[in-house]
């Protein structure tokens, strides 16, 4: 293969993912901003993650091959992404009692549904993510 059939190659693989729309990308935090999702009834999925963390990564890993294999998650959650460094000590962080970034909380009205703390096996992230799906179906 030549340089230029390359390069094309690499430039549309990378395109065609964006322009199918394959997956939406999870909203940052910003106080106040999960108070107005659970009031509008959403089902927020919550990340506590830093971009130094490795187990951040492969939790975000495990999350995003998630997303790929069932597209019902984007479209039914709210995946929030809460940088640790930024609101690690936050009013959010605290009336959670989020014990550490790698930290995966489910949230639906007034009640969290579930969460995960440093794990980062895929099975145990899709049972969260199911898990908040059901509840955003319901």
């Amino acid at each position: 293969m030549d340089r230029r059939s390359f390069l094309t190659l690499a430039v549309a693989s990378a395109v065609v993912p964006l322009a199918s729309g394959a997956q939406a990308a999870s909203v940052a935090y910003k106080p106040g901003l999960v108070t107005e999702k659970l009031k509008a009834g959403e089902t927020v999925f919550l990340d506590f993650k830093a971009s130094w963390c490795t187990t951040c990564k492969a939790q975000e890993r495990a999350i995003q091959a998630l997303k790929a294999e069932n597209p019902a998650y984007d479209q039914a959650i709210t995946f929030i992404d809460v940088d640790w460094d930024t609101y690690g000590k936050s009013d959010l962080a605290k009336s959670l009692k989020i014990p550490r970034r790698s930290t995966l909380v489910v949230l639906k009205g007034d009640k969290e549904l579930g969460r995960i703390v440093a794990d980062t096996s895929k099975g145990s992230i899709k049972a969260l993510m199911d898990k908040a799906l059901t509840a955003a179906s319901a």
